[in-house]
């Protein structure tokens, strides 16, 4: 896999996980804590995107 092709998937990932968060802010009885941990995740998956990319 190029690097290339692995920051297109980290982008659909992060993009897909905000969606997520999203979606879990409108239900009610959505778990703060994995709320937190989505956001965490989304975080890494930015951190490395942006290590990658330069």
């Amino acid at each position: 896999m190029s690097v290339e092709s692995h920051v297109q998937e980290l982008r659909r990932k992060h993009q897909s996980l905000s969606n997520a968060i999203e979606d879990a802010h409108r239900s009610p009885g959505v778990d703060d804590l994995a709320i937190s941990q989505m956001k965490k995740e989304k975080l890494r998956l930015k951190e490395e995107i942006a290590r990658l990319s330069h």
